[in-house]
């Protein structure tokens, strides 16, 4: 039997045409087995190191964009992907490429729930960028069909897997104490929210990036949330006439009596020495962990470019003989691991249970989608009720009765009023 992955990318944006890409470029070249060392899984070596994977197709909205992921493909790795375009080209690319094992979602945060449920109905399994989607009661109907056919959904946490955190996670969340509080802040260049996405109305900043962080926090400490509030500004953008949250602010308490407060914007001036800022701190009860992982200690400046900071743990490339690259970095092994569980699924028989502790689950992401939702829906009361007067007053609960949204200023009403039931399954 031939011990093939074929893949279907869906998606040649700014990181389905970068991070993605050049991540199935590597493993159609050269397998897994270079970078599991990365993830502790050197053990998987040997059995893996024979598999090759294949990126069967690509697909994205605009043909310039898929011809030109096809283009660079074709230049790494001498293979050319068949590439598809329309609004909805990955129907045709899920229906005309035979035998696919991997769909790999890359599309805008909206639409990957439809992708993502017809790869799983066709029998595939799926790598998606976070978040995995952006509705708890969408998120039940992918972690529902997974298990139902018996496929990965493998999500793209990758900071998770930043080697500082992977420090803080197994030694040093541990040598302060249990966790009191803390804040994690990721703060994007305007440019994402003016001119590199087109989809800023639909989403926000909360709901783009900090799935990572509560991802991360998560992993830390595998405990539940349950309440949350939520407010959000609208003046930068609104001056462009974009319709969006220019920043969102959560604060999230969970069952372990910490309170995390999660900050995001998508403002940021191009003057900014960084591509992003980001960073986290939690405070224990007896120390302190502050993590910055926008200067990570490389600096430079050059005469009409100013000073600049960059990560190199994320994504960088390390020069081989014949000229070209090869890419790693915390940014690749999310990608790595989704592909090495499947291989395992795939190829050893072994089972979505025994693989669950090696990747980030649609079952993990159920948990950061549903404070996704709650937190977008808290967000724009409170941002309504501000702009009256009113204050922010409105916050949602978390439990096994499902998420409650708990709004005083609808007391008026009826006293019935203040609290909504929005979801009646256990968090």
């Amino acid at each position: 039997m031939e011990e093939n992955i074929k893949i279907a990318l869906i998606g040649a944006g700014m990181f389905g045409g970068d991070v993605h890409l050049r991540a199935y470029a590597d493993a159609q070249r050269s397998g897994l087995a270079p970078q599991l060392g990365r993830l502790g899984l050197d053990h998987w070596a040997r059995d893996l190191a024979p598999i090759t994977f294949e990126l069967a197709a690509v697909a994205a909205r605009s043909e310039s964009s898929a011809q030109r992921a096809c283009d660079a493909f074709q230049k790494w790795t001498g293979h050319r992907p068949r590439p598809y375009s329309g609004a909805e080209s990955w129907r045709d690319a899920l229906r005309e490429v035979p035998d696919l094992d991997v769909v790999a979602v890359a599309t805008p945060d909206h639409l990957h729930t439809p992708v993502i449920l017809a790869a799983l109905g066709r029998g595939t399994h799926v790598i998606t960028e976070k978040p995995m989607c952006l509705s708890i009661h969408e998120a039940d109907q992918i972690v529902e069909l997974a298990q139902g056919k018996n496929l990965i959904v493998a999500v793209d946490m990758h900071k998770r897997y930043d080697p500082d955190h992977l420090r803080i996670r197994d030694e040093i969340k541990n040598r302060i104490g249990d966790p009191l509080y803390g804040v994690a802040y990721l703060e994007e260049p305007l440019e994402v929210s003016t001119r590199t996405f087109k989809w800023v109305e639909q989403s926000d900043p909360f709901s783009y990036v900090g799935p990572h962080w509560v991802d991360l926090i998560w992993h830390y400490y595998r405990s539940k949330p349950v309440s949350l509030t939520a407010v959000g500004q609208k003046k930068r953008l609104a001056r462009e006439g974009i319709q969006a949250y220019d920043a969102v602010q959560v604060r999230v308490d969970f069952a372990n009596g910490m309170s995390i407060h999660f900050h995001n914007n998508w403002i940021t001036p191009p003057d900014f020495e960084g591509a992003v800022n980001q960073g986290h701190e939690i405070v224990g009860a007896d120390g302190k962990v502050e993590s910055d992982q926008q200067y990570r200690g490389l600096r430079f400046w050059q005469q009409g470019g100013g000073s600049r900071t960059v990560n190199t743990h994320f994504f960088r490339a390390i020069a081989r003989p014949d000229g070209g690259a090869t890419y790693v970095g915390y940014g690749v092994d999310s990608l790595t691991a989704g592909l090495a569980v499947i291989s395992r699924h795939k190829f050893f028989g072994a089972s979505r249970a025994e693989l669950a502790a090696f990747y980030p689950t649609a079952e993990d992401a159920r948990l950061t989608v549903a404070i996704v939702h709650a937190a977008a829906l808290v967000r724009d009361l409170n941002f309504q009720y501000l702009q009256s007067g009113r204050g922010a007053p409105v916050t949602a609960r978390f439990g096994t009765d499902g998420i409650t949204i708990i709004d005083p200023n609808r007391a008026g009403e009826g006293a019935e009023k203040v609290f909504a039931r929005i979801y009646e399954k256990a968090i």
